[in-house]
């Protein structure tokens, strides 16, 4: 693929974007990106080896927003989105450099090169992904946020959440993509083991409390969320959430988009939840001392409050919950049950085979002898179907704190995070590794 400027030409390494029928399945083979453009997926790759050939660069303006995008541009971004669909993608990065405009995607957690594109296309890849998002194409001082609705067909349909930021040599847009179809909503098929999901199971059942689900970003807290309230998402029960950004909308739940540039924070959607009859409140995220405040009174008010944490452990979420500011007693007697979770990188199951590993070498990670000396390890040589990474797919791993009365016990005492988790183990809990040892 060639980018033409007088006599100059850039080079840019071509990419396979159609999709197989396996990917499609019985859906029609078509793509909309917008009312006025429709392609057969599988002319993809005709389309965007074309694409770049035909794009006549034009010197840009720093103060000047291209306004009009050309068909090849057009071709270009939709191929961009295409691909990332076929390689089972979380995010597109659209990263400008002094001398390129690098995409990259993250696939199972880690972030991949995909295409270097000639520099000076930016603008034009930047403006016509604002216009897909309905954004501002002639801010290029501020962030914004928007969302791009692709339709694969009459059935499929996959959202791209939009985020551009202004870096150093330009704008840097963020996709992050949301395919419903995709999504997993049971909590028998998350990854729970058969105790911890049953305290996880039990914990909803109770009429109120709170219920926190914590980890990294990106650790799969929001699915497992939505998960939560699918089981419990019946006729005769209110349930609102606070959400930021709202990534999947659910029949019958009540769901409000925090904007806080306009005073609608979580806790101010919180505050009015208690005034809407709830039975059930979801709160995207626990971020400072009054969202907090808010939610452990709506626990100890009759409802059952579900939300997330930042934080490493189960037993350390305690512990934030007190540097926040709630009193002791307030979290022991709200707080019911703590998830923490981890997602790792499986090994590809067509290509895996066996590694011999040093027994030192896993001493050195945490195992004991024993453990390593019996351990079998594998190892993904790479092939097709995991694209040459050895990985395919992630599972999560969860470790479950009911907190029982010994622990609440503990928490008024003021115990520190390390005597709460021995207390929790000794009590039953498995942790993160040891989940980590049964599934991998």
């Amino acid at each position: 693929i060639a980018a033409k400027k007088s006599a100059t030409t850039q080079v840019v390494q071509a990419k396979d974007y159609t999709l197989s029928d396996e990917d499609i399945r019985d859906e029609e083979a078509t793509s909309s990106f917008d009312e006025g453009f429709m392609t057969d997926v599988d002319e993809f790759d005709r389309i965007v080896d074309n694409a770049l050939e035909d794009i006549e660069v034009v010197e840009e303006k720093e103060d000047e927003a291209v306004k009009e995008v050309a068909q090849p541009i057009v071709k270009l971004v939709n191929g961009v989105l295409i691909n990332s669909i076929k390689a089972r993608a979380s995010d597109v990065h659209i990263e400008p450099y002094e001398n390129s405009l690098r995409v990259r995607q993250r696939v199972d957690g880690v972030m991949y090169t995909v295409m270097n594109l000639p520099v000076k296309i930016k603008a034009a890849v930047t403006s016509r992904l604002k216009i897909m998002a309905n954004l501002d194409i002639a801010e290029r001082r501020l962030p914004q946020d928007g969302r791009i609705k692709l339709k694969l067909g009459k059935k499929k349909e996959i959202d791209f959440r939009v985020s551009t930021v202004p870096c150093l040599f330009g704008e840097r847009t963020v996709l992050r993509l949301l395919d419903k179809s995709n999504l997993q909503v049971d909590l028998t098929r998350l990854g729970f083991e058969e105790e911890p999901l049953r305290d996880f199971m039990s914990a909803l059942d109770k009429p109120y409390g709170m219920i926190l689900v914590t980890g990294p970003t990106g650790c799969g807290k929001t699915t497992t969320l939505y998960s939560a309230l699918n089981y419990l998402n019946k006729i005769g029960v209110n349930i609102s959430t606070a959400e930021d950004p709202v990534e999947y909308n659910f029949l019958g739940i009540n769901q409000v988009q925090v904007k806080e540039d306009i005073g609608l924070t979580f806790a101010a959607a919180l505050r009015s939840f208690l005034r809407q009859d709830p039975d059930i409140i979801m709160v995207g995220e626990i971020r400072d001392f009054e969202t907090a405040e808010i939610a452990v009174k709506a626990a100890l008010t009759g409802h059952l409050v579900l939300s997330t944490l930042h934080t490493n452990d189960a037993p350390g979420t305690i512990s934030r919950l007190l540097n926040m500011g709630i009193e002791p007693f307030l979290v022991a007697a709200s707080v019911i049950l703590i998830a923490s979770q981890r997602l790792t990188r499986k090994v590809c199951t067509e290509c895996k085979e066996e590694e011999k590993v040093p027994v030192p070498a896993l001493v050195s990670l945490g195992f004991s002898e024993e453990e390593a000396m019996a351990m079998k390890c594998y190892k993904g040589k790479g092939c097709p179907a995991c694209n040459g990474s050895g990985y395919k797919g992630r599972i999560a791993l969860y470790e479950v704190m009911p907190l029982k009365d010994e622990l609440k016990e503990l928490i008024l005492e003021g115990a520190s995070a390390d005597e709460l988790k021995k207390t929790a183990i000794r009590l039953g809990m498995k942790t993160l590794r040891t989940s980590g040892l049964t599934k991998i």
